[in-house]
């Protein structure tokens, strides 16, 4: 819908100024991973098909997964002898973004150029026509048939579409935009829509095997504030019928209508104006039958007009109650978005700003599609409205979770428009005790959702308090400052309705089959109805354990506890650097710490401090931080009951106000507030799921070991902070500081926060030190003394290492000494000495053997050869040594004598060897 005069979106440029109240969707995207059903058709024998005449399409899947790829004829009957069935690919299979799966050869093959593809989704952007499988049907919503002008023609009140976008109808006639998918797998339908005028009812949902709206996700879609806006929803796999759906709805329509009910006018009270003036308008006449609003759902509306709830097992959308279907059970609560009447279990009255008295009054006017402030006695009046609800009671097939305690919550969407300084209260009681307040909004503040946690199952009591100024002064002035909610919306009230169904465990038993809870830890197959543990280290969504994806993984550093409810850290930690894995164990760091903030001060000059409680890890994920408000207790008198709030979390904060201020006994605790319940991971990295620790928030760390960071998260969402808070513990290696060493908060932010949201501090300890490993210690050998040398171990300086393995035990080896080596080595060498010299003279003597019998022997040889005449030499008698008549030629050392004999080897390996003849002639070389 676009207001007249305002631009609209670029891709509908051109087009011109639309009505008021007319419904875009744009650029419908289904990210799923579907295969349309066809039936194969028979015909008559012709001729066999050729290719061109037939596709191929894939058999629905049957219960082990499988399916089979059947030829498909365009024209059923043209022709016959189609290809036989083959063996599908796995209902999970699907090709990724930029391919296409190929029929015939069942591959995926990348797109050709110039064209593209989504993978498993589908993008409907072009709005010439209605795209195939869309269904748009109009219906009226009147209920009384039998009145004539109830027939009104509501055939023409369709979604058009218009080229870019389809837009919904401008009339009371209900428009339904339909599309129907079978998913193989679980996807996401998004769209872009214009929505600005909240005087037509837009809802999108999704019926059949898919539960919705979940608690997180409401099926009446908001009004878009600045333009073109993106809903997504995430889709399970199976069948899925998804419905926009848009009815307007005029609640102080002048024209006439089916008689339903008469509108009466009358003059807000207390009246603080004439209508007697001149220019004063005049009360309307009264008994102008209009249309009544629909009713709020899980109600439906009588043969007399009167909304009634619908009865258990039934739900609603405010027209019709229908039963839920086998395998389902209502998710009863209240959801009020229809204001023809103040609820039955809700009432309003003005509680005076100056002596705290109620006045009496109403406080508060229902407008059909809002309820507003009244005008009050003065413009520092509270005005009041309150909400009962008896008790809370979870779905049926949720199991009661004794760590994560959130039992229900209240969600409601709410407006101000203020000149001056208002301020709008909302509180919760407990039990009849008082209200206790939970958020305040100061000034205007645009249309908005607000979500409360409900964490106790108890009678509790929600209440509304708008005061436009806070100064009195005498008159009204600021009667046009008004607070307006538009809806609430409140989960798993006992007797309360339903407006949807959910899928739940079946229980078989003699009268059929029931609904009954899964053990805790375990989610809901849809399809059977069955229950299923979570995978290791993950944990279970709370109050929507439907399917595998209702399983959540662990962050790094973390595991999930038994009951698969949370993840922890049981203090334990490991990091691989470049040069060493570091191991570390945090237990002596498990108990609870307390820090104290800077002190502050108030506009009259009274202290007060910040004081926080931190629970770091181990306990098997229970959280051990305890942050109260004894102010209540403190007033009470002594041996008196008391009540008193209190939170439990792992880091908490409390103001507390000192003794001297108060003039108490002790100091007061107020306004506790959870810092961190959850815990995100564990990690070195400085960013952790959209949070950060700053590095430069904290002197830097100068030993070269790794802080280690705890991320958490708060679920408390407030007014500046609508992502919740959040917390990060900084943990680093300090040798100096004995466990449980030291906290710190940011030297810019001396209350552990910049920003009011991001909390952060450092925790320095010698037992956040990894543990000690071989890596810490070196060895230091000493030198050997009587035999005896002692090896000891001691640690690497500067120690960065804390438990672990502890130091070997001196060592002690026996050795030899120096002077013993030297004896040893002279020795050595006089036995080598003495026996080089035995064997240089007996090589040296058997040498001259050699030389001179094989001299002896040449000439012999030489002799006989040649003929020579016989020696002319005295005979050699009986008896005599021939030896002892050799004449050497020359006189030689005995080097010179190894020379002279290797020199005179001949080539054919005989020695030439020098003679002296008889006569003294020349040196003869045989």
């Amino acid at each position: 819908m676009a207001e007249p005069g305002r631009s609209l979106h670029p891709s509908a440029r051109g087009r011109g100024r639309t009505e008021r109240r007319t419904l875009r969707l744009l650029r419908l995207l289904l990210w799923v991973g579907t295969a349309f059903q066809v039936t194969q058709g028979a015909g008559p024998e012709l001729h066999a098909c050729k290719e061109s005449e037939y596709h191929y399409e894939y058999t629905a899947c049957d219960s082990t997964g499988s399916r089979w790829r059947v030829a498909v004829p365009h024209t059923p009957g043209l022709c016959t002898s189609l290809p036989d069935p083959v063996k599908g690919t796995e209902c999970s299979f699907s090709c990724k973004a930029g391919e296409f799966l190929d029929m015939k050869d069942q591959s995926c093959k990348p797109c050709a150029e110039g064209r593209y593809s989504l993978g498993t989704g589908i993008r409907f952007d072009e709005w010439d026509e209605l795209p195939h499988g869309f269904a748009s049907l109009s219906t009226n919503m009147e209920l009384e048939d039998s009145t004539t002008e109830s027939m009104e023609n509501c055939t023409a009140s369709k979604w058009v579409p218009l080229g870019d976008y389809i837009s919904s109808n401008t009339d009371e006639c209900t428009a339904t935009l339909m599309y129907a998918v079978n998913l193989k797998q679980s996807g996401t339908v998004s769209f872009e829509y214009y929505y600005p005028d909240s005087s037509i009812i837009f809802e999108f949902f999704v019926q059949n095997d898919q539960c919705q709206p979940n608690v997180d996700d409401s099926r009446w879609i908001k009004t878009t504030e600045k333009g073109w806006e993106f809903h997504s929803v995430e889709l399970n796999r199976g069948n899925n019928v998804l419905y926009w759906r848009t009815t307007a709805f005029s609640v102080w329509s002048k024209v006439s209508k089916p008689v339903l009910t008469q509108l009466m006018y009358k003059w807000a009270q207390p009246k603080i104006c004439s209508e007697d003036l001149e220019g004063a308008v005049k009360l309307p006449a009264s008994g102008v039958k209009t249309r009544c609003p629909p009713c709020n759902p899980g109600f439906f509306k009588t043969n007399n007009s009167s909304c009634e709830p619908c009865p258990y097992g039934s739900y609603s959308n405010g027209s019709d109650c229908s039963h839920c279907p086998a395998g389902t059970e209502p998710a009863v609560g209240f959801e009020y978005k229809w204001w023809n009447m103040l609820p039955s279990n809700m009432e309003t009255t003005v509680l005076s700003g100056i002596n705290f008295e109620y006045k009496g009054m109403t406080g508060w006017e229902v407008a059909g599609d809002h309820i507003y402030t009244a005008v009050g006695a003065s413009d520092n009046d509270f005005m009041i409205l309150t909400l009962l609800v008896p008790g809370f009671r979870p779905p049926q097939s949720v199991m009661a979770d004794t760590e994560n305690k959130e039992v229900a919550r209240i969600t409601f969407v709410f407006e101000t428009i203020c000149s001056v300084n208002c301020e709008l209260y909302f509180m919760v009681g407990v039990n009849s005790r008082t209200n206790t307040p939970v958020e305040t909004w100061k000034g205007s503040k645009g249309k908005q959702s607000y979500t409360y946690i409900i964490e106790k199952n108890a009678t509790m009591s929600f209440t509304w308090a708008f005061q436009r100024t806070t100064f009195h002064e005498t008159g009204r002035k600021y009667t046009n400052d008004v607070a307006k909610i538009y809806s609430i919306n409140v989960t798993n009230v006992m007797d309360g309705v339903a407006s949807y169904c959910c899928p739940c465990a079946l229980e078989a038993s003699d009268m059929g089959s029931s609904c009954t809870s899964c053990p805790a830890g375990y989610y809901i197959d849809r399809n059977s109805g069955t229950c299923h543990s979570c995978p290791p280290n993950t944990i279970l969504k709370a109050h929507q354990p439907y399917g595998i994806q209702a399983c959540m993984p662990c962050g790094p550093g973390t595991k999930s506890n038994k009951i698969h409810s949370l993840c922890y850290n049981d203090c334990t930690f490991s990091v691989s650097t470049p040069t060493r894995v570091l191991d570390y164990n945090f237990l002596a760091l498990a108990n609870t710490v307390s820090l104290a903030g800077g002190p502050s001060f108030t506009s009259k000059g009274l202290k007060y401090f910040h004081h926080f409680t931190l629970s770091l890890c181990g306990n098997q994920g229970k959280k051990m931080s305890v942050c109260a408000d004894n102010v209540t207790d403190l007033r009470i008198p002594e041996g008196e009951s008391g009540f008193s709030k209190s939170i439990t979390a792992y880091v908490c904060q409390a103001v507390i106000i000192p003794p001297e201020v108060t003039g108490y006994k002790a100091g007061v605790s107020s306004q506790p507030v959870s810092l961190a319940d959850r815990l995100i991971g564990v990690t070195t990295d400085m960013t952790l799921d959209g949070l950060s620790s700053p590095a430069e928030l904290f002197h830097p760390e100068s030993l070269g070991i790794p802080d280690v960071i705890f991320f958490y998260r708060s679920n408390d969402v407030t007014q500046s902070c609508s992502s919740g808070r959040s917390t990060t513990i900084r943990v680093r290696c300090s040798p100096l500081k004995p466990a449980p060493g030291s906290l710190s908060l940011p030297s810019a932010c001396s209350d552990g926060t910049c920003d009011g949201c991001n909390f952060h501090f450092l925790w320095e300890s010698l037992a956040a030190c990894p543990l000690c490993s071989p890596a810490d210690y070196h060895a230091i050998v000493s030198s050997c003394v009587a035999g005896i040398q002692k090896t000891t171990y001691v640690w690497r300086e500067p120690k960065l290492c804390a438990g672990g393995i502890s130091l070997p035990e001196q060592r002690v080896t026996i050795c030899k000494t120096i002077d013993f080596w030297l004896k040893v080595g002279i020795s050595a060498g006089t036995c080598a000495a003495i026996l080089l010299t035995v064997l240089t003279c007996y090589f040296w003597k058997k040498n001259q053997k050699l030389e001179y019998k094989y001299s002896k022997l040449v000439m012999n040889t030489a002799l006989k050869d040649c003929d020579l005449p016989a020696a002319d030499s005295c005979a050699i008698m009986e008896g005599e040594d021939v030896e002892d008549d050799l004449i050497f030629t020359s006189k030689k050392s005995i080097f010179g004598k190894i020379k002279s004999f290797t020199s005179k080897r001949t080539p054919d390996g005989f020695d030439s060897v020098p003679l002296k003849t008889s006569s003294g002639g020349p040196d003869v070389d045989l």
